[in-house]
């Protein structure tokens, strides 16, 4: 019977085994979908059917630099067990090393070859070999004319729990010396944007609005009102913009300042930090382990 892109899709979808895997399966059981899904499944190919629903919050961000571009990857984990396993942080960084050949979009980069096979097929292999569902979530890339990059916790070499990505213009080893400090700033901020110009302008209107809100409430006249909206819109800029906020290692200067002072231009940033904007289901401790140990 002849084997056809439709059938190797649908066993994919249905056991979360690799496209090659896949398509033995069904060879070799002349294309019966419920024996190639046996099959799979006395070859330990299946596993990863059964974790894929899980949520994986945990995991660790790769960062790489090359050239002028850096990338941060986050790939998820369910534990954060996995994520100190030496086959998952091994994952992270062959995966990070390759999204520097990519653009940023996280689907090109499953699709990008890994050791002669597709990055998701990879991932899916290793969900089946190490028991846990796992996610590659986000890619993002930054290009500059010098890339400084950190780690915050780090488990390893070039990875942990947040990762930062730095583009300056200027000397590159005034760059790199501020880069690193502006870097870990970042990390411990979490700034909106790089700019007030690059703020979201529905997150602008929206403070504005409450803002707005509070003005009146003290009954003060119109003209007044303005003026503290203004006052206050400021702030909320200086607290919220990288370049506005005050700079962790120096207060008395902003960001903006010091690194002008250092001789150099910040032009763009990235931070990812592991599980942001993941609904976590709350399971305590002696559970986790039991789920770990249980290889469920």
């Amino acid at each position: 019977m002849a084997i056809t892109a439709a059938m190797v899709k649908e066993l994919r979808e249905t056991t979360g085994a690799g496209m090659m895997d896949a398509k033995k399966a069904l060879t070799e059981n002349d294309g019966n979908m419920e024996a190639a899904v046996d099959w799979l499944r006395t070859k330990g190919l299946a596993k990863a059917a059964k974790k894929s629903g899980r949520v994986a919050a945990e995991g660790l961000v790769g960062v790489s630099v090359t050239d002028g571009k850096g990338v941060a990857v986050e790939l998820n984990s369910e534990t954060d067990f996995v994520a100190k396993n030496a086959d998952f942080q091994q994952l992270v960084r062959e995966i990070t090393d390759v999204a520097l050949t990519v653009g940023e979009d996280v689907e090109v980069l499953k699709a990008t070859h890994l050791n002669g096979r597709p990055v998701a097929d990879v991932l899916t292999d290793a969900i089946a070999r190490i028991g846990e569902n796992m996610t590659l979530r986000r890619l993002h890339v930054l290009e500059g004319d010098t890339i400084v990059s950190y780690v915050h916790n780090a488990a390893a070499e070039g990875m942990g729990k947040i990762g930062v990505l730095v583009a300056l213009k200027g000397p590159e080893d005034k760059a790199r010396e501020i880069g690193k400090q502006i870097a870990m700033h970042i990390a411990a901020t979490s700034p909106a944007s790089l700019s007030e110009a690059d703020l979201d302008p529905a997150l602008v209107e929206r403070e504005k609005s409450v803002l707005t809100e509070q003005a009146r409430e003290s009954g003060k006249p119109d003209a007044v009102i303005e003026k503290m909206i203004e006052g206050r819109m400021k702030k909320f800029f200086e607290e919220v913009t990288l370049l506005g906020q005050k700079f962790v290692i120096n207060p008395d200067v902003t960001v903006a300042e010091a690194a002008k002072d250092a001789g150099v231009e910040v032009t763009g940033y990235a931070r990812v930090a592991v599980g942001e904007g993941i609904e976590k289901k709350e399971e305590d401790f002696a559970a986790e382990v039991a789920k770990t140990l249980g290889g469920n």
